[in-house]
């Protein structure tokens, strides 16, 4: 109303503009959430670096970027330290790691495909949040209604319980500041630049995960392969 957010009205072409980014989202999502519950946090974290290699080399496939050496090996660097705890892992789980590593994937491809569709006519940084968001919302919903998740929501016994409100719309607030912050973090920079930026909370969350997980099994190769990423 106030002429501040403007993006391309509805019609069928914004399927093929914006075409593969909601299918990434879920898939996203989807792996994101297996993965978190079949891998220790510490193992997660470390294991979703691979985002990074991934997003470097599909940049330069699809978007046909350049790197210099320095850069290059950098990202080496991380993944070297990726691999040493992703050896000695003692709670090794070829599902999770199926799921992370296919998370990885997803995560990479959303986030190049955001920088090339950013340069879409008509639909800029606020139509790829809306549109996306929007798409997604009927098969996001008969998934939930096939897998029961609906139903559970629907039944919830806390939805009258103020504190867990203000919590939930607290929650859904800065989902969308953090989805702004990508698409708008992707818009000024590279998608590399996006995931690396992104990975630096994960430092935080692997030392934490270690005392609060409870799942986390500590051996000398893995702790340090972990301070090395």
């Amino acid at each position: 109303m106030n002429q501040t957010v403007h993006f391309q009205d509805f019609d069928r072409s914004i399927l093929v503009k914006i075409f593969p980014l909601p299918l990434l989202y879920v898939g996203n999502h989807i792996t994101g959430l297996a993965s978190t519950k079949k891998l220790s946090l510490p193992m997660f974290t470390v294991l979703r670096k691979f985002t990074i290699l991934m997003t470097m080399i599909m940049e330069a496939r699809l978007l046909r970027k350049t790197f210099p050496n320095h850069l290059i090996y950098s990202v080496l660097a991380i993944v070297f330290g990726i691999a040493n705890p992703d050896i000695s892992d003692l709670a090794f789980d070829a599902e999770g790691y199926t799921f992370i590593l296919l998370n990885d994937v997803f995560t990479a491809a959303s986030g190049v495909y955001t920088k090339k569709k950013l340069g879409t006519e008509g639909l800029g940084k606020y139509g790829i949040l809306f549109y996306n968001a929007f798409i997604i919302v009927i098969p996001a919903l008969l998934a939930s209604a096939f897998t029961g998740d609906l139903h559970k929501a629907i039944t919830f016994e806390h939805w009258l319980n103020a504190p867990f409100v203000s919590c939930f719309l607290i929650s859904c607030l800065m989902g969308f500041v953090l989805m702004y912050s990508i698409v708008l973090c992707s818009h000024y920079n590279s998608a590399l630049t996006t995931t690396v930026v992104g990975a630096i909370k994960n430092v935080a969350v692997a030392y934490i995960g270690m005392f609060l997980g409870g799942d986390y099994l500590f051996s000398w190769t893995n702790f340090l392969g972990l301070n090395i990423w």
